[in-house]
């Protein structure tokens, strides 16, 4: 039976094909060399739980109960305490570059054991570590899951992932993390590598600075001198280069997701001379159940017999030509008036691209 698909495909062909060249701000394009994020992780338990914790066979929760109540002043046989109130996460988060000591920010926990929501849970003080193993920030706070499950009569009821949470502004920072202060010399690291974008970044610092001040080391790295008017003044020199904005540039590409029939194609995508033969083939195939009664007074007995039948539907073949150059917008223009659906047009597109007569790398994903 054939299948039809939403027409956000087309939607964003035509939306792609009449787009214009834009600007945009270097801060969205490039990053200074050595500022980033650091990913911190910690080991915590999560208690308050209505009897949704971990079980008996998650041995490591009862053991780091008893060792929290230990450092406590309370001794405990592990073997002698319930911990279906209590649950291990994992609790992770990314570091800001220079986020000083007291700024909050925000945590992600999951569990890791057996528990089965933990929804209404509070984390306890949780020291959070870098891959150096030193604690840069310490969590604690009310777990938000955005989700629950609901249980009544062996019947359940569950929505989205209740083992798995946030909590807002939950981890304050104990330790700045590791960076690099600016200066007068920085290398601009571009977020997707590009030799032309690489160069028309390099020409509109030079024009706002002074020739000489940039130069593309690479398509992903650009070297940038301040000048005099700057050499005590970084940050203001930085925030300056940020502001400026450039074409960017981009291959040519191709993208689609086969399983929801959605096609996203750049408006540098060009077509070949080519001519399209498209007829689709569609097979039905129907089963229909029927009583057999046996005779009267026989031995037989009633049964369901099911009767298939087969009907095959070939369309005529439709067809279209492109000239030398064709863009994204004559192809959908072309496409659409044959009636061609978002699935046609995929495997249309992957025969254009085994042909040759594409010119853009085509990812599936």
């Amino acid at each position: 039976m054939s299948t039809r698909t939403p027409a956000l495909a087309f939607l964003l062909f035509s939306v792609l094909a009449g787009a214009t060249e834009t600007t945009t701000r270097l801060k969205d394009l490039v990053s200074l060399e050595g500022v980033r994020d650091n990913q911190l992780i910690g080991y915590g338990l999560v208690v308050g739980l209505k009897g949704t914790g971990d079980s008996r066979q998650s041995v490591f929760s009862a053991q780091s109960l008893t060792n929290l109540l230990l450092r406590l002043g309370i001794s405990v046989d592990p073997t002698a305490i319930q911990i279906r109130n209590t649950a291990a996460v994992l609790v992770t988060t990314d570091l800001h570059p220079f986020a000083q000591p007291g700024t909050r920010i925000d945590i992600a926990v999951a569990a890791i054991g057996d528990s089965t929501n933990l929804q209404g849970g509070v984390l306890v003080l949780t020291p959070m570590k870098g891959p150096d193993g030193q604690v840069y920030a310490a969590a604690q706070g009310s777990v938000l899951t955005g989700g629950f499950t609901v249980a009544q009569s062996g019947s359940s009821k569950s929505t989205n992932h209740p083992t798995a949470g946030r909590i807002p502004n939950g981890a304050i920072v104990e330790k700045a993390p590791p960076t690099i202060s600016p200066t007068g010399h920085v290398r601009l690291q571009l977020h997707l590598a590009d030799f032309t974008t690489a160069a028309r970044i390099t020409s509109a610092i030079n024009l706002k600075f002074g020739e000489g001040k940039a130069r593309a080391e690479s398509s992903g790295t650009i070297v940038v001198d301040a000048p005099p008017e700057y050499a005590s003044k970084p940050v203001e020199f930085l925030s300056a280069v940020e502001n400026l904005t450039v074409e960017t540039d981009r291959p040519a590409k191709i993208v689609i997701n086969e399983r929801t029939g959605t096609i996203v194609m750049g408006k540098e995508v060009r077509i070949s001379p080519v001519a399209i033969l498209h007829g689709p083939l569609t097979v039905e195939i129907r089963v229909t159940p029927e009583v057999s009664q046996p005779l009267p007074k026989s031995n037989g007995q009633s049964t369901v017999v099911a009767q298939t039948s087969v009907t095959v539907k070939e369309e005529k073949v439709k067809s279209i030509v492109l000239q030398q150059g064709a863009s994204v917008e004559e192809l959908v223009r072309a496409l659409s008036a044959i009636g061609s659906t978002a699935r046609d047009i995929i495997a249309i597109l992957q025969n254009l691209k085994a042909a040759g007569a594409i010119e853009a790398l085509v990812e599936v994903i």
